[in-house]
């Protein structure tokens, strides 16, 4: 069975920091702590929301807030598979829980006269425990990036955290020219992981 305890655990302190701190810069800083905190151990996440798909990676919703100030979710990579470049418009918090992933950074390019994306740094690989922060508001930090799989024979997850419900919330995709098109990414779940049945845990002394 799951330890249901590490992901109430995580959300509740989750939402405490939320209700005690509004500064985004404090929220990632304080939030990266909890969420290291919660992939340094690969016990809580429900096989129904780690399951890949041959075609494309799969975004699971693990929880969201009433108030949707944040949503947790996992992003579940079969081999070899990675996103377009893509933003958020919102803070994120990407941990690794299992294999490994690439994030590549992309900032725009006013150079000739021309606007368009360009690829900003060196791909960042995550391993488990790692946590990577994402921002459109944090000075140093960048909100659009590709990511990809790193392994091509094998499944990799990583849990995500955001400043929004973010399966609702109108984003945008990248052509090498800088052409964007919208899209809501929605989930691939219609179903949450029911953690809070304490009746299922065996109380210990």
């Amino acid at each position: 069975m799951p330890n249901h305890q590490r992901l109430r655990h995580f959300i509740t302190s989750f939402s405490d920091l939320l209700g005690r701190e509004s500064a985004e810069a404090a929220i990632l800083h304080d939030g990266a702590e909890l969420l290291r905190d919660l992939v340094a151990v690969d016990d809580w996440l429900p096989e129904a929301y780690a399951q890949p798909d041959p075609e494309r990676y799969r975004q699971y919703l693990l929880h969201v807030d009433s108030a949707q100030r944040f949503s947790v979710v996992s992003f579940v990579w079969g081999p070899g598979q990675q996103t377009p470049v893509h933003d958020h418009t919102v803070w994120g918090l990407i941990g690794m829980l299992r294999g490994s992933e690439y994030s590549q950074s992309y900032r725009w390019d006013e150079g000739d006269g021309k606007r368009s994306l360009a690829p900003h740094g060196e791909p960042i690989q995550l391993t488990p425990g790692m946590v990577e922060p994402i921002s459109p508001n944090v000075d140093g930090l960048d909100d659009i990036h590709r990511v990809h799989n790193a392994h091509a024979d094998r499944v990799s997850i990583s849990v995500h955290v955001y400043g929004a419900n973010i399966g609702a919330v109108h984003r945008s995709v990248y052509q090498p020219d800088g052409t964007r098109k919208a899209f809501i990414s929605g989930y691939s779940n219609d179903t949450l992981p029911n953690i809070w049945d304490l009746s299922k845990e065996t109380k210990t002394t």
